[in-house]
């Protein structure tokens, strides 16, 4: 079987992500969705000529140039306590930040150019019409749209939401997610070693990565070598929409993830990719379940799940980019030629003292290597059959 193209096995597994589904969340827990329906404003903001400073508010045509102008005090207008009259000729108002601009003022000015004596206000400025005024409808219209579907909610985004008067947003559902770690040889961490035994560490990576897109991540622990045993915990796991596991998907005596699989009614889509660390990928579907074979090295399963898990993820969710962010970055370094396999090269970002920010290829490339991805700021996207690339090139990376 030959080995499909990163571009291939994502298409495949965009194909059979289903339509995302609408559910309503409450402001407070809706950081981190994403939205669904767009978030409309419910009012104008500000909702009425509000003051973007201390100081006085006037009448700009009451003062001319080169005259020396003074006016009656003659009220106070603060947030949630506007003055309720009408500001006429020869009239200011003192008015605090954010409070409602008087009827008939124009122009706020700033305390610090004011000089008040016995009742009456002088300016060492000119006043000028419009200054210092957030107009009502500034930062938003009533029923403006203030963000599209597709967006991923943000603390940023959820004050916005909150200023546009929304208690609840209409998100996509998150998926639920099942992580299985496979093979005889794990144990968890704290236990003390056998000859031959190693530390199950995928699952301590996977679930924090995938948790930010998921309604719940299950870790359903290790399953060993063993038809009924392996068989058992991946019965259980199908429960979920997404199933990911770790360590035997690939072909070799004691890889049976595939065998019982299919013995389970899953359809194996593809389970080769073309890229490099992770070339055991598999990929296959029961029903609306989706199940994601990741290779046992540690390194190849971050890294499929961070090129493949994710965007599926995002995908699911209608995030308008499911690649997620990509960066173009110079070469801190020479980057040294690649296979005939797609190579995504540990790699960290740093900034040089001149403030140009570079990223710098990190050589370990042992997919078992876990101490550098831990380094890692980023993957570096190389090419198939890259012939390598001179310190100052241009690169596409992905964060991390």
């Amino acid at each position: 079987m030959s080995l499909l193209p990163v571009e291939t096995a994502l298409a495949k597994i965009f194909e059979r992500i289903p339509a995302p589904q609408p559910e309503i969340v409450a402001l407070p827990e809706a950081n981190g969705h994403v939205l669904l329906e767009p978030l409309l404003a419910r009012h104008n903001q500000p909702p009425f000529n509000a003051s973007a400073m201390d100081g006085y508010a006037v009448r700009a045509e009451d003062f001319a140039e080169g005259v020396s102008t003074s006016v009656r005090l003659v009220g106070t207008s603060q947030a949630g306590s506007a003055y309720s009259g009408t500001l006429n000729s020869g009239e200011v108002v003192r008015i605090f930040t954010g409070a409602p601009v008087p009827d008939g003022a124009n122009c706020v000015m700033m305390q610090e150019v004011a000089t008040v004596t016995e009742g009456r206000v002088s300016f060492s400025e000119l006043p000028k019409a419009g200054k210092s005024i957030r107009p009502m409808g500034y930062d938003f219209a009533d029923g403006e749209a203030l963000l599209a579907p597709g967006t991923r909610l943000t603390p940023y985004s959820l004050a916005l939401a909150a200023a546009a008067n929304a208690p609840t947003l209409t998100v996509a559902r998150r998926p639920t997610i099942a992580v299985l770690s496979t093979g005889d040889e794990l144990v968890l961490p704290g236990a003390a070693l056998a000859p031959s035994q190693i530390v199950a560490s995928n699952a301590f990576g996977l679930v924090p990565l995938l948790s930010p897109f998921a309604q719940a991540v299950a870790d359903h622990g290790i399953a060993r070598d063993d038809f009924s045993d392996l068989r058992g915990k991946l019965e259980a796991a199908l429960e979920a929409d997404i199933v990911v596991t770790s360590g035997g998907a690939s072909v070799g005596d004691h890889d049976i993830v595939q065998d019982v699989l299919k013995d389970l009614g899953v359809e194996i889509d593809f389970w080769r990719i073309n890229m490099r660390p992770g070339k055991p990928l598999m990929f296959g579907t029961r029903g609306k379940s989706l199940i994601f074979g990741l290779p046992g090295n540690p390194v190849s399963a971050m890294v499929t799940a961070t090129v493949f898990l994710l965007p599926a993820l995002r995908r699911w969710l209608g995030e308008d980019e499911p690649l997620g962010p990509r960066l173009v970055l110079p070469l801190a370094e020479p980057l040294p030629p690649n296979t005939a396999r797609r190579h995504f090269q540990r790699a960290t970002i740093e900034t040089a003292g001149s403030g140009a920010t570079r990223v710098r290829p990190i050589s370990e490339t042992d997919s078992g290597h876990t101490s550098s991805l831990a380094q890692a700021h980023a993957l570096i996207i190389q090419p198939e059959n890259d012939p390598g690339q001179p310190a100052g090139a241009l690169v596409e990376v992905i964060p991390l």
